[in-house]
């Protein structure tokens, strides 16, 4: 909707003027406060008793029906929803419960069977999930080299160092023995692609520490193919505060105290 809306009937308002060229000057509705108001997901603009915009819990039917089950999504309840929309009005609409404190999106697609992860497939995970990571940043690199704008200047500049060593374990799929042997001998290679998906996800705002929506972006698209994506991150909250810390974070993956460095990721 814009700021400014003209209204486009033929009838003349009260204080309507002939315009110089001799049509009519329509006044100009007024703009609409709640216009490019920010609320967050699953909540709507709506106007208080003053004509003061406020954010209020969307109603889950007043939410747009999906064309397909793409649109579908798993809570962590364990119940499909519509759409994500649905489910976020629902999460508000409890808000101040402990259904509404549980409640978030656990992957998109509507809710399946997800294998309990047991401890050796808990292991495996950040050998995969390091390995994945690197390879993501030297597409980019890739695609930057084509046509700039994937990648910053310095972060170019560090992957740059990755794409170019001979050592490096090319993408495929390698076996869990071997993607352990390449971390050993290719550490230094994983602390950079580790801390820029820090970076990528630790964004609202960028504080070091990782939220549940924060990590989102990530953890959702991988529950159905990675089924021990959820405790991995769960097991990375070591102090169990709901949020994942950046010396968290780079303990799950077997990042070194000494090799955290805040400047790698800017």
């Amino acid at each position: 909707m814009n700021p400014v809306q003209i209204r486009a009937t033929v009838d003349l308002y009260p204080g309507s003027r002939p315009s110089p060229g001799g049509g009519v000057h329509r006044p100009e509705a007024p703009a609409d406060p709640c216009d490019n108001f920010p609320c967050k997901r699953g909540k709507t603009c709506k106007l208080d008793a003053d004509k003061k915009p406020g954010c209020v819990c969307q109603e889950p039917a007043d939410c747009p029906h999906s064309a397909n089950q793409f649109d579908n999504v798993c809570g962590t309840n364990n119940k499909t929803y519509d759409t994500s929309c649905e489910l976020f009005a629902t999460k508000c609409n409890l808000e101040g419960t402990k259904r509404g404190h549980r409640l978030h999106m656990d992957y998109t697609g509507p809710c399946k069977f997800i294998p309990q992860c047991v401890e050796t497939e808990l292991v495996q995970f950040p050998l995969r999930m390091r390995d994945w990571l690197k390879n993501v940043l030297l597409q980019l690199f890739e695609h930057d080299s084509m046509s700039p704008g994937f990648l910053t200047p310095k972060q170019r500049f560090r992957v740059k160092k990755i794409f170019e060593s001979e050592r490096r374990l090319h993408a495929g799929d390698h076996s869990v023995e071997l993607l352990a042997q390449d971390f050993e001998k290719n550490y230094n290679m994983y602390i950079y692609p580790v801390h820029w998906q820090f970076a990528q996800l630790d964004q609202h705002p960028s504080d070091r520490i990782l939220s549940h929506s924060e990590l989102a972006p990530l953890r959702v698209p991988l529950v159905p193919m990675e089924h021990c994506t959820s405790r991995f991150f769960q097991e990375c909250d070591a102090d169990k505060d709901k949020q994942v810390s950046f010396k968290e974070w780079t303990s799950c993956f077997g990042i070194k105290n000494d090799d955290m460095d805040v400047n790698l990721l800017f």
